[in-house]
């Protein structure tokens, strides 16, 4: 049986607490990993191979990579907009592991991140480190696979011709059919909407006055935030409203829309799609939670602020607008109506079929060709029980607060942890700082003694010359004398 080790914050059938969600970062700091994730872990498991998550966090010792060499077969790497300068530490720590494997390693859909222009300039700092990243998969897979043509032409601008667009897993949960949308619902004020914000959205374009537009108009809206600080928010909540503290973006508990309960992080994709399967459209930045949409058979339209959003978008033809061009005022029911999904149906097949070679190149099987079409993961996911989705935290017993005692005391503990070993450190250097200076007495002290030293000999010298300065000149003065007594008779 082929032992495939898959990056992955979490498998697919562990279940996690919030808590543990949270504490561990089984997320990656944002649960569109999630999807990606668990798709390509369904998309791999066949009666012939065990799928097995090697955890977001690279640990890139020799002992790991040896463990990785000796147990596993293939080393499978799902990525998201990986080409970014946020990620260039995670980046160059997965690429030392790399480089110390003697198994195939296969990264499956990687993106380069930049602005809405492609204009890659700005991440021109990150070549090195792509470089080596590039040289260290090729060198042992016969290409890589990015997210669509701005990441492909990146990677060839750097030298490499290796490169296949294959686009994101997470578009092929269920192979080569793509749940059918209806579109022939007429939004009205009671429909159930799903927005989704990108922090640094504002920057581009109107998203924060959208997000409020929208809920004044669509008061059933469910905001999907998901990152981990979001969900740290959910679960800690804040003193912003006692403060008075208000945001334009859903960045502290005073917004509306975690103040009235509108917002959920999810945990597992699972449950996450099943919550918006009872949704009827869903909007906003964030490529992975519209795809979340779509694949619970909502549709979706993407507000594009980036390149990572855009590339996917034209690659699978998921229906866009450019945020940066829309009105804060702009209504979802536009939205809804401009869409057209035709393009994402009619040639999900395709490219469905482009993945497959892409995997066959690879050697690596899948479930929907030479599988069970995902139906025995299908039955173990359905199996499983998970949590309530995460909510704000309104300070009452949620059965969370034996943690968040335990967490609290950690934190305090390791916080005077830290005061004690600065402390330590503080008096070890100034302990250094004494030893220092007590040298650097002695040598003062024994510079002034060689200076008092220097002095003597120099009196002594003086003492010793004289006479002879005065034998000297009175030579010299008889010489004077001599010589101008001859010039004298010689006149």
């Amino acid at each position: 049986m082929k032992q495939i080790l898959i990056r992955s914050g979490k498998s697919p059938f562990h279940v996690a607490t919030p808590e543990q969600v949270i504490h561990q970062d089984l997320i990656g700091t944002n649960s569109g990993n999630l999807l990606f994730s668990d798709a390509a872990h369904k998309l791999l498991l066949t009666k012939n191979t065990e799928v097995s998550s090697n955890g977001i966090r690279t640990n890139s010792s020799a002992a790991r990579a040896a463990e990785i060499n000796e147990q596993y077969d293939v080393f499978v790497i799902p990525l998201a907009n990986a080409f970014r300068p946020s990620f260039r530490d995670a980046l160059d720590r997965l690429t030392k592991l790399i480089e110390q494997l003697t198994i195939p390693v296969v990264v499956l859909g990687v993106g380069a991140q930049a602005g809405t222009d492609f204009d890659t300039e700005a991440i021109s700092s990150l070549r090195p480190s792509v470089k080596r990243f590039a040289r260290a998969v090729l060198d042992r897979s016969p290409s890589i696979g990015v997210r669509g043509e701005m990441t492909a032409e990146y990677l060839r601008d750097l030298g490499f011709r290796d490169v296949d667009v294959i686009g994101c897993p997470s578009m092929f949960l269920y192979g080569d059919t793509f749940p059918a949308l209806d579109t022939r619902k007429k939004l009205t004020t009671d429909s159930r909407l799903a927005i989704n914000i990108s922090r640094g959205a504002n920057r581009v374009g109107e998203i924060a006055a959208i997000a409020r537009n929208a809920y004044r108009r669509y008061p059933n809206i469910t905001y999907y935030a998901q990152n981990l600080v979001d969900a740290e928010l959910l679960f800690w909540g804040d003193t912003s409203a006692a403060a008075g503290l208000r945001k334009v973006m859903p960045t502290a508990v005073s917004h509306e829309l975690l103040r009235d309960g509108r917002t959920r992080v999810p945990m597992d994709s699972a449950p996450w799609l099943a919550e918006l399967r009872d949704h009827e459209f869903s909007f906003g930045t964030r490529i992975h939670g519209n795809i979340a949409a779509l694949l619970a058979g909502t549709p979706s339209v993407v507000l594009c602020h980036d390149s990572r959003t855009l590339e996917l978008c034209r690659y699978f033809e998921i229906p866009y607008q450019m945020l940066a061009e829309l009105p804060p005022d702009v209504d979802p029911a536009e939205l809804y109506e401009k869409a057209d999904f035709s393009g994402l149906a009619a040639g999900h097949q395709e490219r469905f079929e482009r993945l497959v070679t892409f995997l066959d190149k690879h050697g690596l099987e899948n479930t929907f060709t030479h599988g069970d079409q995902g139906a025995e993961f299908d039955a173990r996911v359905a199996a499983l029980k998970y949590p309530e989705p995460l909510q704000l935290w309104d300070g009452s017993d949620d059965g969370s607060l034996g943690y968040r005692i335990s967490w609290l005391r950690e934190q305090a503990r390791r916080g005077q942890q830290g005061v004690e070993r600065e402390l330590e450190t503080a008096s070890k250097s100034i302990s250094a700082l004494q030893t220092r200076n007590d040298e650097l007495e002695m040598l003062s002290t024994a510079l002034l003694r060689r200076a008092a030293s220097a002095e003597k000999r120099l009196d002594a010298l003086e003492r010793r010359d004289r006479p002879v300065r005065k034998t000297a000149l009175r030579t010299a003065s008889a010489v004077r004398g001599r010589l101008r007594r001859v010039v004298g008779r010689g006149r």
